[in-house]
């Protein structure tokens, strides 16, 4: 399987809606986000989805997949749940530490210490807390337990750089000292397998290496659960536990099949962006784009865009920057690639592009798009439905 192609009836109905529009400007298709936002609760199979608001960073968007059905959010910074909360959202669990005194002061002094969880995974987030915090309402924290595989006894390390706790006891100890004070009380527990939500198992044009990260994952996977449900029963021997999180869009399946998860998390498969192309096991439907204009024609096989240098984050490659793919044929220059102030595009089809024509692009991450316009529209088959502000139309910009 893999992410359904935008094709010309796309192009041609997406021109439709937005032939009012001046490019530069972003979209999402309702249809194709509602029909990712059903794919990912029906891979969960019945387990709870908690919305990754990193994934998102558009409010109406949010509450759209949670009128959906996903439960709760995971966000990404302090001050972000905070607004949120301010604006009504409710279950709100801030998916990395924090070392933002001021907003540990706003959350324990304010109205919504009962509305967000904050992760920790050391003792001296633990402190911090207590300095910053002391004297409010408790706050509710969640432990972050290390996801990633070490074969060869621990010689090679695989998966991202996060919690160190990683083991049962150190994660009841943590539990233990959790308990011991007044200024912090135990929620939940998370632990997020990026290595194997956020790698694609089927990268182009590679088959050996898709199969060695198949071979990966599943032999990591089966160490995660094993490891996964043991830090469960050591932590609830310590405290009972609200919620143990874990996965995202690229394990949904996998992760909400333990029994020791009771919740998974999920966001990037509602915009289906690029880098989720490669992934053998599911294929969303690419609902957000964004639309350049042709400014240049430099040679007849060649068209130069305006803008379009939103490279997404990690670690630096031609897999980060953004994809031309409306209309079919289009490639970025290897030595150009997408220019703060111009994209050159060539291929077959830039031969018919002229100025003042538009070309759309799939950004390779998700929410990040929404950093870049302070806008979306939203199309509704060959209409726009709605223009609505992304967090940076709110003017909430968190990193």
């Amino acid at each position: 399987m893999s992410a359904r192609a935008v094709g010309p009836a796309d192009r041609e109905r997406l021109d439709r809606a937005t032939a009012a529009l001046d490019p530069p400007f972003a979209v999402v298709d309702l249809d194709a986000f509602d029909a990712n936002a059903a794919d990912l609760l029906r891979r969960a199979r019945g387990k709870a989805v908690r919305l990754a608001s990193k994934s998102v960073r558009c409010r109406v968007l949010q509450d759209r997949a949670l009128a959906a059905g996903f439960r709760g959010q995971l966000c990404f910074t302090l001050p972000e749940a905070l607004w949120l909360a301010g604006e009504g959202a409710r279950d709100l669990v801030v998916a990395y530490p924090t070392a933002d005194r001021g907003a540990l002061r706003a959350l324990a002094h304010g109205p919504h210490a009962g509305d967000v969880t904050v992760m920790v995974d050391d003792v001296a987030h633990l402190d911090l807390i207590a300095v910053a915090a002391g004297g409010g309402a408790p706050v509710r924290v969640a432990i972050d337990v290390d996801a990633g595989w070490w074969p060869l006894r621990g010689r090679v390390r695989i998966g991202a750089e996060r919690s160190p706790v990683r083991t049962p006891e150190q994660a009841a100890a943590l539990a233990r000292e959790i308990a011991a004070r007044a200024e912090v009380e135990l929620a939940g527990l998370m632990s997020y397998e990026a290595h194997i939500a956020g790698v694609g198992d089927r990268p182009p044009g590679r088959r050996l290496a898709g199969a060695a990260i198949r071979a990966m994952q599943r032999a990591s996977a089966r160490e995660l659960a094993a490891r996964r449900a043991a830090v469960v029963d050591a932590v609830r021997s310590v405290a009972p536990l609200e919620f143990v999180n874990g996965g995202g869009t690229g394990s949904v399946e996998r992760t909400a099949a333990e029994p020791a998860v009771t919740e998974v998390a999920a966001g990037s498969g509602l915009f289906g962006p690029t880098l989720f192309d490669a992934y053998a096991a599911f294929a969303p439907r690419p609902a957000a784009l964004f639309a350049l204009p042709v400014v240049r024609r430099p040679s007849p096989r060649v068209a130069t865009l305006l803008g379009g240098g939103y490279p997404a984050s990690g670690a630096a490659g031609g897999d980060r920057l953004p994809r031309p793919v409306l209309p079919d044929g289009l490639r970025l220059q290897r030595r150009e690639g997408a220019g703060e102030v111009q994209t050159p595009v060539h291929g077959h089809a830039a031969a018919d592009l002229r100025i003042g024509d538009r070309v759309w692009l799939r950004h390779a991450k998700a929410g990040e798009l929404c950093e870049r316009f302070s806008t979306v529209h939203l199309v509704a088959g060959d209409v726009i439905a709605g223009e609505v502000p992304t967090y940076r139309g709110e003017g909430m910009t968190f990193l």
